[in-house]
């Protein structure tokens, strides 16, 4: 499975610039499944909910036609995160392939003034049965609770799709530590630059990461730069818990 990490410097408000932006390194680096940033197609520090209800959008709107056009034509799968627009505002990400809209998750653990903007996510922790593996999502302050890739794995989770707006320094190397305990691959995509808007300024730290089974970093961007990055992994191994002959992770829990 070719699996790709797109990390992106989104400006405020400017959805259509952002969603081209986006699918430009996606158009250069083939892969199988490609893994995009938290509200990549908004910008991230909201002022007033005005803003959030002007830019958010169903599950199926302009964005996912856009996503699901490019899956259409590659025969891939994407992840990406974006404001939904429901009965109420959540902060989520959406999993389109081929087909078109396969699922959708809403964020559980809200981050800082998110909690002023969106509703906490009512889906739960969806797993996804695709023809190359079993995906669960998860987005950014989500890495925070355990229990949140704990989980995911428990409910058979191969690969961990994380779309983020990381701004605090621990994530990076806390997802090495996610994947380690759950013998599960993660994709964690983070944003970059900076924005100031109101009396917040919020500097995103880049980062973004593939993570195997074991703990390995395969692929880590740096901190302020956009990129792609495909790696090809095997999500089989995710399916064994095995540590030694003695000890099965999720069997002596």
């Amino acid at each position: 499975l070719l699996l790709a990490i797109v990390q992106t410097n989104p400006q405020f408000a400017s959805v259509d610039s952002n969603v081209r932006a986006a699918l430009a390194p996606m158009e250069k680096a083939q892969a199988d499944f490609y893994v995009l940033p938290e509200l990549f197609n908004t910008g991230y520090n909201f002022t007033e909910m005005a803003e959030v209800e002007k830019l958010a959008e169903p599950a199926e709107g302009t964005t996912c036609k856009a996503m699901m056009e490019f899956s259409r034509r590659n025969s891939c799968y994407v992840v990406y995160g974006f404001a939904e627009k429901s009965n109420r505002l959540y902060n989520s990400s959406a999993l389109v392939g081929p087909d078109g809209l396969i699922g959708v998750y809403r964020k559980v653990h809200l981050y800082y003034r998110e909690n002023l903007f969106f509703a906490p996510g009512n889906l739960g922790f969806p797993i996804f049965d695709l023809p190359i593996g079993r995906v669960g999502m998860m987005i950014c302050f989500d890495w925070f609770y355990p229990e949140s890739a704990r989980t995911l794995a428990l409910r058979g989770a191969q690969l961990i799709a994380h779309p983020s707006n990381l701004v605090m320094p621990h994530c990076p190397d806390a997802m090495v530590t996610r994947c380690l305990e759950n013998r599960v691959f993660a994709a964690t995509s983070n944003r970059i630059g900076r924005e100031h808007r109101g009396n917040t300024d919020l500097s995103f730290i880049g980062k973004s990461e593939i993570v195997s089974p074991r703990g390995e970093i395969l692929k880590r961007l740096p901190e302020s730069e956009e990129g792609i990055a495909v790696v090809d992994v095997n999500l089989s191994q995710a399916s064994s818990k095995r540590l030694n002959e003695f000890n099965d992770l999720l069997g002596g829990r």
